[in-house]
């Protein structure tokens, strides 16, 4: 700022007040002599620029006096100016400028050109210093994440330190383990871990040692330098609310000269800056993570989950409703709770959610709801959600859909019914085998006998074939009944399985001859199984008889053995009708049938699916509708064990 020399016009003696408190404010170091160079009065920039070169404003003055002596000039005349350099004592020499209006000579320091380029440069170093930090600032409150956030204090490191090696580590507040790394040069290997601190900075920014985790974090006097071709290096830690989050490292190449002080005060003010934006970051991060968490938690739960806030709009239903009642987010979220619920159980439920947003929890209420197909039953019970405030926010109902349950109670009935009839069938079973019995054995001999004399009537031997058959029959039939109540409790034996295959086909002979099909063999040679050999071949008979029922005439059963790791595999293959998609999921349900009315009992593949799985085994099947069905057992070869 320069000074006007208009204002200094006077005649001597004192400023007058006005012009004393403009010249004091001016930033140039001004004195004023009279004619004699007697100092009148200095501002304070005179006296910090005396004092700079180990002098008094009067030293100042009197050092000029002695000067213009020497080289035999003298005040300069009134409007004049001239300059004098001056040696003062333990100093180098300094230039002043004397100019004179009236009575009055204005004495002028003039700083050394050298001074005012390193002011300068300082100034314009400290303006672009803040104007990075202010861009930093910017940009770390912009960040969406960690990983942004990291970026964006890297590009400010390298604008701030140019040329430097520096690291940035972001780390886990309550563990230590490192979350994010920045580096550019070159780190030496395993450098960047654990995160050594150094002790005086520990100390400044007051962080607790107890707390932090020593496998992870150390305390230094000194830290090692991380990266290789590095002399020197300075740190900072990156400390929020009493909490490590991170550090940054700071390495000068060698041969790089710079101001490390001032580098490492700049460091400190920027960790400073970067520690709470990390801070928040990780808060955001948490908050955001515990947010989807509790929204995926609502969302997949496997109840019926709803909520409404104060003006009974759905701000919640999860997935668990949109598959029970068919309408999608879009078609639910801000209507009325109460539009989805029939207009006859509009009284009752409101009045249930206006109790719940009094604060009364309700006790399990059935209500139903509108869906895409109709209604459907349901039950809720209600709870109020309250604000951190402790105000009511809204009701959550939490319920199950009693189709289900329902559907769950008549399984049990059913359950309940075919225990009834188990029960039933043991007892009459006794009361038909006994006269069973006997008819089969006589019509048996009586078939026999007749057939051995020549004049026997053929229609009498068909009469007497078609009893014993029929009695077997019914034999075979009352068996499974006992089968499927109370499984038989014969001891397992090792039996080869292509054996007890030619066993059930032995019996199954009449069956494939009356069906008009053939049989074909296709075994591999196998270890032998543990199994009870009634039962087992009690399976196949089901199974070839039921392959020769779903065939016309000309088609063909194939068994097939062979080894899948260490389970024996046994396949039934028809060339039939093959099931329909619709029924293959019930097809070893009890009772269930496809047969017509009179011709099956629904009991055969309940009853081989329960001696299959007995054995410790597994039965499935696989058809299509015209291409014959294949039902495929594995069973495990002896000594491994069943599943």
């Amino acid at each position: 700022m320069k000074s006007d020399s208009r204002v200094l016009r006077m005649s001597g003696g004192a400023l007058p007040e006005i012009y004393q408190d403009l010249f004091e404010l001016l930033d140039e170091p001004l004195a004023l002599c009279d004619p004699a160079l007697k100092l009148l009065t200095a501002n304070p920039c005179f006296e910090r620029f005396s004092t700079s070169h180990a002098s008094t404003p009067e030293g100042v003055v009197s050092a000029v006096l002695e000067t213009l002596a020497r080289i035999r000039s003298r005040v300069p005349e009134e409007g004049d100016t001239c300059e004098v350099e001056l040696a003062l004592q333990g100093s180098r020499p300094v230039r002043v400028k004397l100019t004179r209006r009236g009575s009055t000579v204005l004495v002028r320091g003039q700083p050394e050109p050298v001074r005012l380029m390193v002011a300068e440069r300082a100034l314009l170093e400290q303006a672009r210093t803040e104007g990075v930090l202010l861009d930093l600032s910017r940009s770390v409150a912009e960040a969406g994440g960690e990983e942004e956030l990291v970026a964006a204090v890297a590009r400010g490191v390298k604008e701030l330190f140019p040329s430097r090696a520096f690291c940035i580590r972001i780390v886990d507040a309550r563990t230590g383990g490192l979350t994010s790394l920045y580096a550019e040069g070159r780190l030496k290997e395993g450098a960047h871990e654990p995160l050594v601190l150094k002790q005086s900075a520990v100390k400044k920014t007051h962080l607790d040692v107890k707390v932090l985790p020593a496998d992870r974090v150390v305390v230094s006097r000194e830290v090692p330098l991380l990266f290789q071709g590095c002399a020197h290096g300075v740190s900072a830690p990156l400390v929020a609310s009493g909490q490590l989050v991170g550090a940054i490292n700071m390495e000068y190449p060698e041969g790089l000269e710079a101001d490390v002080a001032h580098d490492e005060r700049v460091l400190l003010q920027l960790a400073n800056q970067v520690a709470v934006a990390v801070r928040n970051a990780k808060l955001i991060d948490e908050l955001t993570f515990v947010r989807k968490y509790l929204e995926d938690l609502l969302e997949k739960a496997n109840a019926l989950i709803l909520v409404v806030n104060q003006d009974k709009r759905v701000v919640v239903f999860n997935r668990a409703l949109t598959a029970l009642t068919g309408f999608t987010k879009d078609e639910v979220l801000g209507k009325d709770a109460l539009s989805f619920i029939p207009e006859s159980e509009h009284m009752r439920v409101g009045a249930i959610f206006s109790a719940a947003m009094q604060g009364e929890s309700a006790n399990t209420f059935e209500t139903r709801l509108r869906s895409s197909n109709g209604e459907v039953r349901v039950a809720f019970a209600t709870s109020t959600m309250l604000t951190p405030q402790g105000e009511v926010e809204g009701v959550i109902a939490i319920g199950q859909d009693l189709t289900v349950l329902r559907e769950l109670e008549r399984r049990i009935v059913h359950a309940e019914k075919l225990a009834t009839i188990g029960q039933l069938a043991a007892s009459v079973v006794h009361e038909i085998n006994n006269p069973m019995t006997a008819v089969a054995a006589y019509s048996e001999s009586l078939l026999m006998n007749a057939r051995l004399r020549p004049d026997s009537n053929p229609a009498d031997l068909e009469k007497l074939r078609k009893i014993q058959e029929s009695s077997q029959r019914i034999l075979r039939f009352t068996k499974d009944l006992v089968s499927y109540a109370r499984p038989a409790k014969d001891k397992p034996e090792k039996v080869l399985l292509t054996a007890v295959l030619d066993q059930a086909v032995g019996y199954c002979e009449h069956v494939v001859t009356q069906a008009k099909v053939s049989v074909r063999r296709e075994y591999t040679e196998l270890p032998p199984i543990s199994a009870v050999r009634a039962n087992l071949a009690q399976v196949f008979v089901n199974l070839i008889t039921n392959a020769c029922h779903a065939m016309s005439p000309g088609g063909q059963v194939t068994l097939t053995t062979r080894r899948e790791g260490q389970d024996a595999v046994a396949e039934v293959r028809d060339t039939g009708t093959g099931i329909d998609p619709k029924n293959l999921r019930r097809i070893f349900d009890p009772f269930f049938t496809t047969k017509e009315e009179g011709k099956g009992t629904g009991l055969g593949l309940s009853i081989v699916q329960g001696i299959v799985e007995s054995h410790g085994g597994r039965i499935s099947v696989d058809s299509a509708l015209g291409q014959g069905t294949t039902f495929t057992l594995r069973l495990p070869l002896a000594g491994t064990g069943g599943r």
